[in-house]
């Protein structure tokens, strides 16, 4: 339950706090009140202290005491605050308990249940009971320092018992005290008879019964107002443990429900430690019988039962009979304002995941690249799904595995794993299925192949959906969603896996279509019977690279024009001149440095772009290798066949001049050159064209 920003131990409960400061507000103002809090510096707010919800420790509760008494300068005032608790508005739920007892005989006898409404660091005991006085022992327990002030309370309060029955308040007199040494504070408590006043007649008793039954009417109406006013689940279930420690003043609280998205059970508490929280929660939700100190009921309605909600008190302390009917009223309200926040949470969901797959749908429509599909497709899962993470994975037929294209998980290092992990056929059973039936899979470590095993583990995941991406009979990758421990619904193969299922057809049909657009680009950019870059897309390499080259280096463009192809051609025909070309550029890509590049501008013409050239008679060393792909002759219809080059070489070493213009002088600089022999190649700044050209 959350409370108060400064958590400390709940050993005074509300009731008291409120009880003295609405003496100190009667006796002296708001002004008082302010001053006690700012002498006494609590961390708590007036509004905090005065209800009933607000649990505080035995140290606030004496130094509020101390503050009260020297505000008011009255050495009396916790004994006033006690004996005029009736009047200064004593919750209406103590005010129900103690006349349900009947008589201040029985309230007597039951007081040291009772004392456990108001402190958790006392225990009081009965040692005579008559039928018109007692004797009560007071001890508090080791640990503590005894206070005089404390005990002057408690002998108002306990006083004020034959009050609410429309009596005098009993007289008391305080024989012994722990603060003068004895073991034990001792009360002998003397009263009148109630047949005095009036017998079965409604008396002054009866009145303050029903107003106290009228309050808690009012508490219970507003509380069911305030709680179907509640939005989210986190906020309703803080209220509800709030509302009804206001109804049931008790120690410890612990409320526990299912959670609506599926997940892991809810759980709010209040004055227990963690441990203590775990076991009782999983004790309430299994429907056992969490002991006679909890009074535990149903948060159930006519649709379903959510969970159960239970006040906990000191080992052999315990509720009264009539707490579990006011529980069980707070309960029915919680569980109907649960339905309604059920219900209101059901179509947000929906309406936030109708508007994802609107919006998901038209980013599909403007994602033309495979990677932008799997990187828009893996956002969208963890809204459509409910999951904690997402992948989409893409299939690499050439090798046989499964590569992560996109993933969302809100840890970096499951990310980078999942990037750096291909999933290989050979090594995973599961993908062999899914390649043969194109089902999808559900995945656990404990259930898994040894490499899936060692990944769900190493991602700490326990929960897995995988489906398959499937466009006509292509297997293109798979979509994944996953939780890990606690978090899965608790039905993976219903609503989960159809929307999964629903999100993949779209992911399938856009990748489909990014690939067509790819081969689209590519049979644009690349020559058909090669697959080099042809002379657009050459052209724009090279323009890129002689804008982004660093002043320092250089950038060269070599020409290249076979010799005696149209011979080939003309002898062994088109068919083996076109294999030539293949040839040649699979020759001339093996040739050259990594980062450079060949294009096939036309015909048999040739290009090689050097990006990166430190010197301009870098250039010729590349230039050597070209040449040297020519020395041996190549097979073409079973014939050997020597085929020579030409090659021009132009350098671009600032100025001015564009792509065009440096192709151009590596063009003219291998004509002009053609029958000459090598020479180094120049500064080419263009438009200027240099000298020196190469033939094999």
């Amino acid at each position: 339950m959350s409370g108060p920003a400064v958590s400390e131990a709940r050993e005074t409960s509300g009731a008291t706090t409120g009880l003295l400061l609405g003496y100190v507000r009667q006796q002296g103002g708001d002004d008082a009140v302010t001053e006690v809090l700012r002498r006494a510096d609590v961390p708590h707010s007036t509004a905090e202290l005065e209800s009933l919800a607000l649990w505080t420790s035995y140290d606030t509760r004496i130094r509020l005491f101390t503050a009260a008494t020297e505000v008011l300068g009255d050495p009396r005032t916790m004994f006033h605050v006690g004996r005029e608790a009736l009047g200064l508005g004593l919750g209406p739920s103590l005010v129900l308990l103690i006349r349900a007892m009947g008589s201040p005989r029985q309230v007597y006898r039951q007081l040291p249940r009772a004392v456990a409404k108001f402190s958790t660091t006392s225990t009081m005991r009965v040692l005579e009971s008559g039928a018109t006085s007692a004797t009560l022992s007071y001890r508090l327990h080791e640990g503590y320092r005894h206070s005089r002030l404390d005990c002057e309370y408690a002998q108002g309060l306990i006083g004020a018992v034959p009050t609410v029955f429309g009596l005098p308040p009993a007289e008391v007199v305080h024989t012994e005290c722990e603060s003068d040494g004895h073991p034990v504070c001792l009360y002998h408590l003397s009263w009148e008879r109630r047949r005095r006043f009036g017998g079965r007649r409604r008396g002054e008793g009866e009145s303050r019964e029903l107003l106290a039954l009228r309050e808690q009417l009012r508490i219970l109406q507003s509380a069911a107002a305030d709680l179907v006013a509640s939005d989210d689940v986190g906020t309703v279930l803080q209220r509800i443990v709030e509302k009804a420690a206001e109804a049931v003043l008790a120690p410890g609280w612990v409320l526990a429900v299912a959670d609506p998205a599926g997940g892991p059970a809810l759980v709010h508490s209040a004055g227990l430690p963690a441990a203590e929280v775990e076991a009782l929660a999983a004790t309430l939700l299994a429907g056992a019988d969490p002991g006679p100190n909890v009074v535990a009921v149903d948060v159930a309605s006519a649709r379903r039962v959510h969970g159960r909600l239970a006040a906990v008190y000191r080992p052999g302390d315990g509720g009264f009979g009539h707490e579990h009917g006011m529980l069980g009223a707070y309960a029915g309200h919680a569980a109907a304002a649960l339905d309604l926040l059920m219900a209101l949470e059901t179509s947000r969901q929906e309406a936030d995941r109708a508007g994802t797959l609107l919006t998901l749908a038209h980013e599909l429509a403007e994602a033309t690249e495979a990677d932008d599909v799997c990187a828009v497709v893996a956002a969208a899962l963890p809204r459509v799904v409910g999951c904690d993470s997402a992948a989409v994975m893409l299939w690499d037929p050439a090798a046989g595995c499964l590569r992560t294209a996109a993933h969302v998980d809100p840890d970096e290092s499951h990310q980078r794993l999942m990037y750096e992990t291909p999933l290989h056929a050979e090594d995973v059973p599961e993908l062999v299925g899914m390649l043969t039936d194109r089902e999808p899979r559900f995945l656990r470590p404990e259930s898994s192949s040894p490499v899936l095993q060692q990944l769900l583990t190493a991602l700490e995941l326990t929960d897995v959906v995988a489906v398959p991406l499937v466009a006509g009979r292509t297997f293109l990758g798979v979509a994944t969603a996953s939780w890990p421990a606690g978090r899965a619904p608790e039905v993976l193969a219903g609503d989960v896996l159809h929307r999964l299922r629903g999100v993949g057809d779209q992911a399938a049909t856009a990748l489909q279509r990014a690939r067509l657009l790819e081969t689209v680009r590519h049979q644009a950019t690349h020559d058909a019977l090669t697959g080099l870059p042809n002379r657009v897309l050459f052209l724009d390499r090279l323009g890129e690279a002689l804008t982004t080259t660093p002043a320092e280096q250089h950038v060269g463009v070599l020409f290249c024009d076979l010799d005696r192809f149209k011979s080939v051609n003309d002898s062994l025909g088109h068919a083996a001149g076109d294999e030539l070309l293949r040839q040649v550029s699979a020759r001339l890509r093996a040739a050259i440095r990594p980062g450079d590049m060949v294009g096939r501008l036309s015909g048999d013409e040739f290009a090689v772009l050097l990006p990166a050239l430190a010197r301009p008679e870098d250039a010729d060393r590349v230039v050597a290798r070209v040449l040297g792909c020519f020395d041996e002759p190549f097979r073409l219809e079973g014939t050997a066949v020597a085929v020579g080059t030409s090659v021009g070489v132009a350098v671009h070493a600032g100025g001015q001049g564009g792509a065009d213009t440096l192709l151009r002088a590596s063009d003219a600089d291998m004509y002009r050159h053609k029958k000459r022999t090598p020479s180094p190649p120049r500064l080419a700044s263009s438009p200027q064209h240099p000298e020196g050209g190469h033939e094999s």
